[in-house]
């Protein structure tokens, strides 16, 4: 046995083959045929250089014939000045181009570190992963993992496993992510936990922008801030505003003040609480046991200031749904304040078998039921009776009061008149009266007329059945829009064919026809 000892190791000849890792310097050499005879032992200003990659350590062993070294102390790789790569043990496989670090390694590549126990590096594609927890570090952000990979040349990090996503702002955690360090952009390719104080996403697609903090989110991902959340098959979100714009089957749900407002396309303003909504656009108000369902072309909700005020519009074409209301206007509107809805443009309501219509028709909500309905001009209530005939009122106003749901009073003034039908403990129908004065006020009980008054110098004939005529049986601006009432929930989208008819003698008065 023997051994030999070679003075250091410097300013060795250059070699140009890219394939084989060379010994630039050692301040010590030792050779052992019998225990060592595939290494060499080298000790003190280690340095090795493997094409453009070069590595320090305080000693190493060097398997010259296997392309190979395990280096120890103070290690130390780099590549250019751009990557740097650090750790208390290297082992390096030259023919395989895989240099696995381990031991506090620290893996630097301009504004970004990273930092792991154990990391191998693949010299070919260039890329440097971690397997058994680690974190990476840039400007923006800190990321860890249990298993992470990066790549200095394309700046793109891929995380797996108990990932989080740690920001100054908010933190995401997820089971798989992609980051690229130079766009600071993170890609969500599975489901992800977006948590700040303002609000919370969840997401199982799409990506994030940690700089801008814009993002496009996809799948029905969701954002819920303040007791509101928003959810759509795409979604384009910007926290630093708080605008979410909205493309594809949008819900926005504000269970504080229990209101769900749906379309195809619509946005929504975290700061600013203001909601748009159009494309088969529907709100759903369910404060109470019974379910409101509203339909228009463009729904609208917003705040006035200064009092915060909520005023909701909704556009064109509109159609609700209660079990205990329905109705129908070309635009509406309702505003928290005074707790008024306002329908304008061919307005009707429908309350069991009660029909109200007028120029525009102002309606009182307590605690989201109807209190009363007003009609300022062109006022007209029906009841449907039996067969074709109906109850009627018409004047220049009309008050409706409501009780629990239920018609319970009617007040017209101003050219008041009326068509009623006397019944029998049967309910059958014994004449028609008609009655004509300046105000009349009709009281009703389980949605049957139980008292009416008429004042003053009321006009009026009985007709007994069998003498109505069929010229006799309604009001002249009667009509009964049964073809236009909504039926259901799903009945506010129907779009009836109707056209309007101006009567030319009564501007005020509106005629429907097909």
């Amino acid at each position: 046995m023997w051994a030999a000892t070679v003075a250091p190791q410097k300013d060795l000849p250059k070699r140009d083959d890219p394939n084989k890792v060379y010994l630039l310097n050692s301040d010590e050499l030792t050779f052992d045929k019998e225990q060592s005879a595939d290494y060499r032992v080298l000790r003190g200003n280690v340095v090795f250089r493997k094409d453009s990659m070069y590595m320090y350590c305080d000693s190493a062993y060097f398997y010259e014939k296997d392309n190979s070294l395990d280096a120890f102390g103070n290690v130390h790789m780099e590549q250019g000045d751009t990557l740097f790569i650090y750790g208390d043990v290297l082992y390096y496989n030259g023919n395989e181009q895989i240099a696995r670090l381990r031991e506090n390694v620290r893996m630097e590549n301009r504004d970004v570190t990273l930092f792991t126990d154990s990391l191998n590096y693949e010299m070919i594609p260039n890329i440097g992963y971690y397997f058994d927890g680690g974190k990476l570090v840039d400007s923006q952000n800190e990321l860890s993992s249990v298993y992470g990979q990066y790549s200095p040349d394309t700046k793109q990090a891929l995380f797996n496993f108990d990932v989080q996503l740690v920001n100054e702002k908010y933190t995401l955690y997820s089971d798989t992510l992609e980051y690229n360090t130079q766009t600071k952009i993170a890609d969500i390719v599975g489901p992800s936990t977006i948590v700040s104080d303002s609000n919370v996403i969840y997401s199982t697609a799409g990506w994030y922008n940690t700089e801008t903090d814009k993002s496009m989110l996809l799948k029905r991902s969701l954002v819920t801030s303040k007791g509101q959340s928003l959810t759509g098959d795409t979604i384009y979100y910007d926290r630093a505003s708080g605008f979410g714009e909205v493309f594809g089957n949008m819900v926005l749900n504000d269970s504080v003040r229990s209101i769900i407002m749906e379309g195809q396309y619509g946005f929504y303003n975290e700061r600013t609480e203001y909601s748009f909504a159009t494309d088969s656009a529907r709100v759903l108000e369910f404060s109470r046991g019974d379910t409101l369902y509203l339909h228009a072309d463009t729904l609208k909700s917003h705040l006035i200031l200064p009092d915060s005020t909520r005023l909701l519009q909704a556009y064109h074409g509109v159609r609700f749904f209660r079990v205990d209301a329905q109705g129908v206007c070309d635009s509406m509107e309702f505003t928290s304040a005074d707790s008024l809805l306002h329908m304008y443009k061919l307005p009707i309501i429908w309350n069991e078998n009660y029909q109200i219509t007028g120029d525009t028709i102002r309606i009182h909500m307590n605690d989201s039921s109807v209190d009363w309905a007003y009609i300022p001009a062109a006022a007209f209530a029906t009841q449907h009776k039996d067969s074709v005939f109906f109850d009627q009122v018409s004047g220049k106003t009309l008050k409706a009061w409501f009780n629990q749901g239920q018609l319970r009073q009617v007040d017209v003034s101003g050219n008041a008149q009326s068509i009623f039908y006397p019944q029998e403990r049967d309910s059958t129908l014994t004449g028609l009266n008609k009655a004509e004065s300046g105000f009349l006020t009709m009281y009703l009980k389980d949605q049957k007329m139980e008292k009416i008054i008429i004042w003053p110098q009321p006009q009026g004939s009985l007709t007994p059945m069998e003498q109505v005529k069929p010229d006799q049986l309604y009001l002249p601006a009667y009509k009964w829009y049964s073809e236009l009432r909504p039926t259901g929930p799903d009945d506010i989208f129907r779009k009836p064919k109707v056209k309007v008819e101006v009567v030319e003698e009564d501007k005020k008065k509106h005629r429907f026809g097909r």
